[in-house]
């Protein structure tokens, strides 16, 4: 072992899209709990392997708050964050997270999100009519990958999809890395007053989805119901259509896992986790030691912020056998790429039917689907919270 800081590996190696960053599994099985120097001088830690960042996200020691937060990527601002703003869950602790999360458990089960299958395969065949209409090239991005969920998200809030690319733009500014701080702080202000004068309407005449219901039954104020409301858009919109194209890019990069989808499409469950587990496109989350905390033969001290890189985790030999591959018959059970802990994706079971729906209907759509391009020129998300492509030309043959 040795106490000699790293910084944090964010390349990721040339010809390998799906793989976390260069040197974050050679840094794993070094010592998967190691120091880590901050681009901001702070001297924390970073965690790779599996049990231990398994470990953190289920200890309430450890801080969500980003008052709290050292940001481990280069460009990161120095000096405090801003505490999270009403609603935004990320960055609340227990009790506060806890009153929101208990407010939408029960509009957020598997049983209700199954009863919205339906209307996933119908706006899936939607989608998938209008790209045989377009083709037989298209951008998977914008016209299948990005209004699948985007079309969910609106309808369970009640958010006019008429808007989408508005808000669409903000979302993908408050995700982008190498973004100013002032364009971030701008795109957040627009969302957070387009959400407020959406709640306002909602509190007055309320219709039949998500926000109203909120803004009927709880004791939720205008500030955090405007909070909560941007907080789900948002997370709504961006992760499941990153992970629909870049499933799509991994499938068709490895062509004996899109035939057996395709063979058998019904239940696609457990191909979706290990998907999920292989490509961890929400890759890395930090945290802040409340007091010291003893893990792994070390010592994280009071106030020290700790990196957990989500997807060398996934990719633990520990934990998943020969993890580097792409295989839809493993059981991937237990991976954490929706998180783990209190803060666990409140919308997995969403993002769940969205997937086993779309990914299997869109290549027994497309048989013959395939890169319209090389894929070394598939642009890929490296600067962006949110790993993923930002288009994906594809193409088939005509019937």
């Amino acid at each position: 072992m040795t106490d000699h800081p790293v910084t944090l590996p964010t390349e990721r190696a040339a010809g390998c899209p799906f793989d976390p960053a260069a040197g974050l599994g050679r840094l794993r099985e070094e010592q998967p709990l190691r120091r880590m120097t901050y681009p901001d001088g702070h001297v924390g830690w970073l965690a790779t392997g599996y049990p231990e960042v398994r470990a953190i996200l289920a200890d309430p020691r450890f801080s969500s708050r980003y008052e709290l937060l050292h940001l481990p990527f280069p460009g990161s601002p120095e000096g405090p964050l801003p505490p999270a703003p009403p609603g935004d869950m990320t960055g609340m602790d227990a009790p506060e997270h806890t009153r929101f999360r208990r407010l939408l458990m029960g509009r957020f089960t598997v049983r209700r999100m199954r009863l919205l299958a339906e209307r996933v395969e119908e706006i899936t065949a939607e989608r998938l009519d209008s790209m045989e209409r377009q083709g037989p090239g298209v951008d998977l991005v914008p016209v299948f990958a990005q209004p699948i969920p985007a079309l969910m998200i609106c309808e369970l809030l009640g958010v006019p999809y008429a808007d989408q690319e508005t808000f669409q733009r903000q979302a993908a500014t408050l995700m982008s890395m190498d973004v100013p701080m002032e364009e971030r702080g701008a795109a957040m202000t627009g969302l957070m007053e387009y959400m407020h004068a959406l709640v306002l309407g909602k509190r007055a005449e309320p219709t039949d989805d998500l926000l109203s219901d909120l803004a009927q039954d709880s004791d939720l104020t205008v500030e955090e119901l405007t909070g909560l409301g941007a907080f789900l858009l948002a997370a709504g919109l961006d992760t499941t259509a990153n992970m629909l194209a870049h499933g799509t890019f991994a499938l068709l990069s490895n062509p004996a896992q899109a035939a057996a989808l395709r063979a058998e499409p019904e239940p696609a469950g457990q191909a979706v986790e290990e998907l999920m587990r292989y490509l961890s496109i929400a890759h890395t989350t930090v945290k802040a030691a409340l007091e010291d905390v003893e893990l792994a033969g070390q010592v994280i001290g009071a106030g020290e912020s700790v990196t957990l890189a989500l997807d060398a985790a996934n990719r633990d030999p520990r934990r998943f056998d020969d993890p580097d591959a792409l295989d839809l018959h493993r059981a991937a059970t237990g991976h954490l790429a929706f998180g783990h802990g209190i803060h666990q994706c409140l919308g997995q079971q969403l993002a769940r039917v969205e997937m086993t729906v779309a990914l299997p209907a869109l290549l027994t759509r497309f048989p013959t689907l395939r890169l319209a391009v090389d894929p070394k020129d598939v642009p890929l998300r490296t600067d962006m919270n949110i790993y993923g492509v930002h288009s994906l030309p594809v193409a088939w043959d005509e019937a």
